[in-house]
């Protein structure tokens, strides 16, 4: 007895919905992986802070937008 349509509209929708919930899960884990590993070969970032050069350049910067 073959199925009725609403039986293979329901299969069809659970494939997909299965399918996309698989696609998104790897991709998911992939970019978790690929981040893993970036941070590994990046070297740590300075900490330090601006220099007081970069600090004075900014606050002539911000006095000079001011003055207009």
């Amino acid at each position: 007895m073959p199925d009725s349509l609403l039986n293979q509209g329901l299969t069809l929708m659970l494939a997909g919905m299965g399918t996309v919930f698989v696609f998104l899960t790897v991709l998911v884990a992939a970019m978790t992986a690929m981040a893993m590993v970036l941070r590994r070969l990046q070297p740590a970032a300075d900490e330090s802070g601006p220099s007081e050069a970069e600090v004075a350049a900014i606050g002539a910067a911000i006095a000079m937008h001011k003055k207009r």
